[in-house]
């Protein structure tokens, strides 16, 4: 038997320590939502005048990530579903992550997918964007019903689609006869709406909900809740909910990452051997999220910063030196536009995404002073070399494909 065999015969012939690991997951709705009473509460107040048929107002949701924003509108929409379609209140909810490549990442893509989900085909591209609204919105139409279109993310797609598109989704219901719109926008970014034009704040922001962060006691209970169902009896070790909450309230009170803590821990210490999760698999576990966290936010952020990484990158691999100055990446990062199809920034602005790309703990961008030639950065790629090649691979991808 060879090596591969012998670790996948072996994980068959194991006992794994979990009963469900779904309820470890993101994508996982319970039946209760814990501590999110009063938000849950007031959004279904809001949103409630749709079951009699009355366009309830815009909702604009924010709070840090794992605060239970996304959890609670997905449980909620689901709850009015249900009871819309015992009802039969015709009532139409879409769910959509601004965040995925190719369905949100601009005007027509975004548009062409909510027609979709409306059973309306558009092709990937090629249309005018106006004849891809005017198909939106007879397709919207073609009933009497309230139309709830969720935007989860929805600071991303402005970052990549810019607001003049929420502008024209808020204003929807002046283009329809029968049906009615309202849109609730979800956010991470608690200074996102400071950002937005003036009109477009005021037609989305009629109705704000705040999600602040968990407390440690709080991701306590929703850790031991959650284990109860996940894990087989006598799998945690004394002390690992609390080492889990007290990473995760470090972390501003992310609930997703304390569970995604739990549930990695618990698949280290299945590959072990061992027949219960140990304080120090979280550690571990930590590590190992905090790699696949980069790699992520790498694939998930726009191009122009891609293309910036990239060109660090490009600057890193042919330097004498151990660090890259502004100026030599600016000048790479204009030939990889012109390669990659892209319109290159300004160096004001590419300059901006090093200090983003420092800020996110990538890269170090030490600020130099260089008298009357003004001031430039130093930088220097912070991640070890194996998970350089991984990034390197990925915006190859992304950028070239």
């Amino acid at each position: 038997m060879n090596k591969v065999n012998k670790i996948l015969e072996g994980f068959l012939e194991r006992e794994s320590l979990f009963k469900d690991k779904k309820v470890l997951q993101s994508m996982y709705i319970p039946d209760e939502i814990n501590h999110r009473d009063d938000q849950i509460t007031h959004i279904a107040n809001i949103l409630a005048p749709s079951l009699k048929m009355e366009k309830p107002s815009n909702v604009f949701i924010y709070g840090k990530t794992g605060t239970g924003k996304t959890l609670s509108m997905k449980y909620l929409a689901d709850q009015m579903a249900t009871l819309a379609y015992n009802k039969k209140i015709p009532i139409k909810i879409v769910y959509l992550n601004c965040k995925l490549k190719k369905v949100a990442d601009t005007e027509y893509r975004l548009i062409a997918q909510l027609a979709r989900e409306f059973g309306k085909e558009i092709p990937p591209t090629g249309l005018p964007t106006d004849e891809v609204y005017n198909s939106f919105f007879k397709v919207l139409d073609e009933e009497e019903r309230i139309i709830i279109l969720i935007l989860d993310e929805i600071d991303q797609l402005i970052k990549k689609a810019g607001d003049e598109l929420i502008y024209n989704l808020t204003r929807i219901n002046s283009e329809l006869k029968k049906s009615q719109t309202s849109i609730v926008g979800i956010s991470n970014d608690l200074l996102f709406s400071n950002n937005l034009d003036p009109r477009v704040k005021s037609s989305l922001s009629e109705e704000e909900v705040i999600f602040p962060p968990y407390n440690a006691l709080q991701l306590q209970d929703i850790l031991q809740r959650r284990a109860k169902e996940a894990f087989k009896d006598e799998t945690l070790s004394e002390g690992v909910i609390q080492k889990c909450a007290a990473y995760a309230a470090r972390e501003h009170g992310d609930a997703r990452r304390a569970l995604e803590l739990l549930r990695v821990a618990g698949e280290l210490a299945e590959r072990k051997g061992n027949k219960q999760i140990a304080i120090t698999e979280i550690d571990e576990a930590e590590d190992t999220i905090e790699k696949d966290r980069i790699l992520e936010l790498v694939k998930n952020h726009p191009k122009q910063f891609q293309a910036t990484l990239y060109s660090i990158l490009l600057n890193k691999k042919d330097s004498k030196f151990n660090f890259i100055q502004t100026g030599d990446v600016y000048d790479t990062y204009r030939d990889l536009c012109n390669k990659a199809g892209l319109r290159p920034l300004t160096q004001r602005r590419v300059s901006d995404i090093i200090a983003e790309l420092d800020m996110l703990g990538i890269i170090n961008a030490k600020v130099i002073s260089k008298g009357r030639l003004g001031r430039t950065r130093d930088i220097s790629f912070q991640l070890p070399s194996y998970m350089e090649q991984n990034i390197r691979k990925i915006l190859e991808e992304d950028l070239f494909n």
